[in-house]
């Protein structure tokens, strides 16, 4: 069976699985190019608020596969590049996804898909699921962002032991580091994940696309460019429908319904 994406709806959620068991659920083109897709779709859906990303069976995603990779060995430089480029482009697509994008990890999450872990907004694994950067250990070093994110999460010398020695990482350690929102019993990490986009479904969508926006600039902005960034946000989003109800509701006491 080749190697999917598969998207289903729960609700508001819209859950993209991993599915190539053969390879515990390795990454490949086809699932770039899927993923990119599905979220080009899900964001000009306004009956989709949250995306989880998951993976098939007991492992979140084993990263590469390593048979493609010694296939591309034997092609010209520009095979992998472009093949690198279109995990990238999806990795991109998570960072600019304007609702919330939730990973939930069983098993293990290697490689890139420790990576594409990284780059939602939460985190959820269970307890025993470990993540790891091997590349190393096969003379490799890493993409899809996983360096970029957790170079910028981590402290310099932790991120050269995991990059450089190839070594795991609990999900409970994670956590300790911030990089972790949620451990799970083992088997629960998709349904606690369901339960998290539930609740962030909930809130102003409007809200939610800003509060990831200044994330994301925060790193590129100095103070004063983000403070004018801040009052776009707040200005814009005071003026919007959702406002008005979130207030009402605040000053009633009631649950708004946005």
């Amino acid at each position: 069976m080749p190697a999917e994406l598969q998207s289903t709806r729960q609700d508001q959620t819209l859950i993209l699985t991993l599915h190539n068991p053969e390879f515990r659920n390795a990454l490949g083109p086809e699932m770039y190019a899927a993923g990119v897709e599905a979220l080009n779709v899900a964001e000009r859906s306004p009956e989709v608020r949250s995306v989880v990303i998951t993976g098939a069976g007991p492992w979140f995603c084993a990263g590469g596969n390593l048979q493609r990779l010694q296939a591309n060995r034997q092609q010209p430089p520009a095979v992998q590049a472009e093949s690198i480029e279109g995990l990238h482009t999806w990795i991109e697509a998570i960072r600019l996804f304007p609702k919330p994008v939730l990973a939930a990890v069983e098993g293990a999450a290697a490689g890139a898909g420790f990576s594409l872990a990284l780059a939602c907004d939460f985190v959820l694994a269970a307890r025993d699921a470990q993540f790891v950067m091997a590349y190393s250990n096969m003379a490799l070093s890493p993409d899809g962002g996983g360096s970029w994110s957790l170079a910028r999460a981590l402290p310099r010398q932790l991120v050269t032991e995991l990059l450089m020695f190839g070594n795991r990482i609990s999900a409970s350690a994670l956590q300790q580091h911030g990089l972790v929102n949620h451990v799970s019993e083992p088997g629960q990490a998709l349904q606690d994940a369901l339960q998290w986009a539930e609740r962030l479904n909930a809130r102003a969508p409007n809200a939610l696309a800003s509060i990831k926006d200044l994330i994301n600039e925060a790193g590129q902005h100095d103070l004063n460019q983000h403070l004018e960034s801040e009052r776009e946000h707040f200005v814009r989003n005071l003026h919007h429908i959702n406002a008005g109800i979130g207030m009402a509701a605040f000053l009633n006491k009631t649950t708004p319904r946005y």
